[in-house]
């Protein structure tokens, strides 16, 4: 039996029970030593297997392209529902890592509407002298703009609730996330001439220095992916001459990939090997966060590249902005008591209402904010979800929201 007791255990009732050996134990900690190119290799230049994609259109260069229209006909009935959700997880985790939805945003004019409202904010933030860089690219590369979830509501309400009602968004949100997820946004408008990105990963682990990640202990780097949901929608159709984002299929999968990406030959080897998916204005790709990718080099002469930037975190973990749900769910609360009245399903008023509130009721004080009916007091979007059905006026939920955060903050 090899290692014969030392590999067994009794239980309290006499059974026995196999214990993990040190052959096959998971590793507690990572290191830069952990950092094989050969082995991110291997892993890397596997092919995906259309054959565990059953309702995706084609995969083109490793990546799985959804028709969305197709997608929402499969998704007309609850067992329909789950297939679709757990190839998209299967997809995102086991697999390349990514998909495309086409079609993800079917009317064009939601699409445009929304592309107007953020010019409209790049332009005040650019006369106002409060313009914005990004991450991993180089000043003046792009226009950014942060926050851009909470400035479209507080602005243009209409539009953001036309915008965020969209299906497609929620059916992978709660695939990958589960219900209560949070919605963050960031426009990026990459110019004429912009340089490339940096290859990197996501939030969380993917925003830390080197050292601070290597702090962590290799459970958190497998947790990490599985906070977060990044996508990216095509706000302009995207020509590969004008750099939509480069992506690594399959690299998700690296264990040590938070503390790879920033080794020289790691970033080489994602120069030399990545896809590059053209994008028509409406179409939606979301990704692993663990996945390496960079935004293109845009080397068209007329194309201002711009993409609606999607982080959708897990109820249990912490989004990326703060952001001023309370004002949002004031503003957006008129627009939903116009929909529901012009006859809107609840499922469109739920996605706007999801987008807009936070769905978790915790941190809290107890003493001032018990649970009502079960473990949890109601959370903002309860509340908002509760003006919505009665009728509320504007005040009473004014009033509503901010007695709640009062509670919450003790």
């Amino acid at each position: 039996m090899g290692s014969g007791s030392q590999d067994w255990q009794k239980g309290k009732h006499g059974e026995r029970t196999r214990m993990p050996s040190q052959t096959t134990a998971r590793r507690t900690r990572l290191t830069e030593a952990d950092c094989a190119l050969d082995a991110f290799r291997t892993l890397v230049e596997q092919e995906t297997d259309a054959a565990d994609h059953p309702t995706a259109e084609r995969v083109e260069q490793n990546v799985p392209l959804y028709d969305s229209d197709r997608l929402r006909a499969l998704t007309a009935t609850a067992d329909g529902r789950h297939e679709v959700r757990d190839e998209l997880v299967r997809a995102l985790l086991d697999g390349p890592g990514i998909v495309v939805l086409k079609g993800a945003f079917a009317d064009p004019d939601v699409v445009d509407r929304a592309t107007d409202a953020f010019t409209a904010l790049i332009e005040e933030e650019r006369a106002s002298g409060t313009a914005r860089g990004d991450h991993f690219a180089r000043p003046g590369a792009n226009d950014r703009v942060w926050n851009a979830l909470d400035k479209m509501a507080v602005r243009a309400p209409e539009v953001f609730a036309d915008y965020y009602a969209n299906d497609m968004v929620a059916l992978i949100a709660e695939a990958w996330l589960g219900p209560a997820y949070q919605v963050t946004s960031q426009v990026n408008v990459v110019n004429p001439g912009g340089a490339a990105q940096r290859v990197h990963r996501d939030y969380h682990l993917g925003f830390l220095s080197q050292e601070r990640a290597a702090a962590y202990p290799a459970h958190v780097h497998r947790l990490s992916p599985v906070l977060t949901l990044q996508g990216a929608v095509a706000h302009c159709d995207m020509p590969v001459e004008s750099g939509p984002t480069l992506y690594l299929p399959h690299s998700q999968k690296y264990e040590p990939g938070y503390l790879a990406w920033r080794l020289p030959e790691f970033a080489r080897y994602f120069d030399a090997h990545h896809v590059q998916l053209p994008l028509d204005k409406g179409d939606a790709v979301f990704f692993n966060p663990a996945l390496f990718h960079a935004a293109g080099h845009n080397r068209s002469t007329g194309i201002r590249r711009m993409a609606n930037l999607l982080q959708i975190s897990s109820a249990f973990g912490r989004a990326m902005e703060t952001v001023d749900r309370e004002a949002m769910a004031n503003a957006l609360f008129p627009v939903l008591l116009r929909r529901r009245a012009d006859g809107v399903s609840e499922d469109w008023l739920r996605r706007v209402v999801a987008a807009t509130a936070e769905g978790y009721p915790f941190p809290t004080d107890l003493d001032l904010d018990p649970p009502v009916d079960g473990l949890a007091p109601p959370s903002q979007a309860d509340t908002v979800w509760q003006a919505v059905t009665e009728g509320w006026t504007p005040g009473r939920l004014r009033q509503g929201l901010r007695a709640g955060a009062e509670r919450r903050h003790g």
